[in-house]
């Protein structure tokens, strides 16, 4: 069974919803750069306030703000355990001190999973999405809509439309995945573990079509 995962993909292809399932049936460490990041936001660290532009404006967080988590993601415990990586690595840089990192703890990725999607669908899904700020779960007010409107499902607090899942912000975000982020596709593919999901399916054919994958 594969427990050392990368996710990869456009925002708004399904990575979060796929993950999340990923997560409770394999018992997998979630690390979500962008949760993590808001989290610093929210409490107003230093590296909150360092990254709260980026965050806002849809750009990359530089790679040396990035890299420095990493050994806090990438703990002995979600080593051993299994983790699941959802926005990083999102540079080659990035990419390659994974590599690195993985290779001197002599745990590599097992599996990069790859969820294409085309940008009409990315648009509707992302400007309709709404996320929990106290855990990060996320929801759609037409899709996958809370009991209760505009309250979270499981701890109780509000739902909030993020900064950066603005239409503008999400099509800056769109252009910085295509130029920044895609060519780790063929990185991947070349390394040969690289595995291609149809985001357009939905997050549950895609996590079928993933589970499967991981459990080969």
């Amino acid at each position: 069974m594969k427990r050392r995962i990368v996710l990869l993909g456009p925002p708004g292809s399904g990575k979060g919803t796929v993950a999340q399932l990923l997560e409770a049936n394999f018992q997998l460490e979630h690390i979500s750069t962008g949760h993590w990041f808001r989290r610093e936001m929210a409490e107003g660290t230093v590296l909150g306030k360092q990254v709260e532009g980026y965050v806002d404006r849809g750009e990359l967080v530089p790679d040396d703000l990035v890299l420095g988590l990493m050994e806090n993601w990438l703990t002995p415990g979600n080593i051993e355990q299994g983790f699941l990586l959802d926005g990083f690595p999102r540079t080659r840089p990035q990419a390659e001190a994974l590599e690195t990192f993985c290779a001197a703890k002599d745990a590599p990725v097992d599996v990069v999973l790859y969820i294409s999607c085309p940008e009409d669908l990315i648009l509707e899904r992302i400007t309709g999405r709404r996320v929990c700020l106290g855990c990060g779960k996320n929801y759609h007010v037409r899709t996958l809509a809370p009991r209760s409107p505009g309250i979270c499902d499981v701890c109780g607090l509000p739902l909030a439309q993020r900064a950066d899942d603005t239409l503008p912000v999400v099509k800056n975000r769109l252009e910085f995945y295509e130029k920044i982020t895609e060519p780790l596709v063929e990185y991947y593919r070349e390394s040969g573990k690289l595995v291609s999901l149809n985001g357009a399916l939905g997050s549950e054919a895609v996590y079928d079509e993933a589970a499967q994958v991981l459990a080969a």
